[in-house]
């Protein structure tokens, strides 16, 4: 029997009726008023729920012309489940309420023979929601096309080796025929996140959680791993996919594409006004050819 990875977030981090489901992703993909381009060769979109940020992961997904894709990549920082490697998915197959993803059965033996990249095992997999709050957007932009995921889960890895697997990685950026989804949110702020940096030269403390993250941003505009890496070293911003965005800028920094991201989103999932309060910051990216 095949192995399959059940949407085990449908019905509660996401609605689980397909024709709901469709209509919301459909209207809010409409909302962005942005237009697709077959330039677009990746994303960095957030994974709350969807009542937090499916709005704002829509200003990463519209931008998507599936036309010439037939393989995603995920990369998904890891919430539960400790690995200080990239592992991969031993599924076949990604479900969703309003279609199946099949998995790059082919692509995930080729990863593997590298000798750098873990398995995580199906439990491991349905725990994990980063990746998973992905696949109703793709299921749905690319709805009619032929179409495989290639799921790497991204753990705690070091920098060393962030730039190893970027490295490892780069050569599939080359090939116009894949595409690359990365999860990430922002900022976690609040005392239940441990997290709670305040410079009050922004007045409000959401006015300087937005000034946090938009240095974030901007780097990871530029497209550098290193300059990345020295932001969260000094200010431990609680970018719970820092991991998966640094391996994506190593791959871009050793290709031989030249690909621009661009941040056309961010929201938070509340205004921090005192100390006791709390938020998640979210931001949606497009990662395009420049020709």
């Amino acid at each position: 029997m095949e192995k399959v990875r059940q949407a085990s977030h449908a019905g509660s981090w996401y609605t689980d009726n397909p024709t709901k489901l469709s209509s919301d992703l459909e209207e809010w993909l409409r909302a962005t008023g942005l237009t697709k381009s077959p330039h677009v060769r990746g994303v960095i979109a957030p994974h709350a729920g969807y009542s937090y940020s499916g709005r704002a992961a829509a200003y990463a997904f519209a931008n998507i012309d599936p036309t010439n894709i037939s393989r995603i990549f995920l990369l998904g920082p890891s919430h539960h489940y400790y690995t200080p490697k990239c592992a991969l998915s031993t599924a076949k197959v990604y479900k969703t309420p309003i279609g199946d993803l099949p998995v790059d059965v082919e692509m995930i033996k080729e990863i593997r023979a590298m000798g750098k990249f873990g398995m995580m095992d199906l439990r491991v997999d349905e725990a994990e929601h980063s990746m998973e709050m992905h696949l109703p957007y793709l299921a749905k932009v690319f709805q009619g096309h032929d179409v495989k995921v290639v799921p790497i889960l991204v753990g705690a890895v070091s920098p060393e080796n962030e730039a190893m697997y970027g490295e490892l990685l780069a050569k599939y950026v080359d090939d116009p025929k894949n595409f690359f989804s990365v999860s990430s949110d922002f900022c976690h702020w609040g005392s239940r996140f441990n997290y709670m940096h305040y410079d009050n030269n922004h007045g409000p403390i959401h006015k300087s959680i937005e000034a946090l993250d938009k240095i974030g941003m901007d780097i990871i505009e530029t497209g550098d791993p290193d300059a990345f890496n020295k932001y969260l070293l000094e200010f431990d911003n609680t970018i719970c996919g820092r991991h998966p965005i640094s391996v994506f800028l190593h791959m871009i920094k050793h290709s031989s594409s030249k690909i621009k991201i661009n941040f056309l989103k961010y929201e938070q999932s509340s205004q921090c006004q005192t100390m006791r309060d709390s938020s998640v910051s979210y931001a949606s990216a497009a990662a395009k050819l420049e020709s």
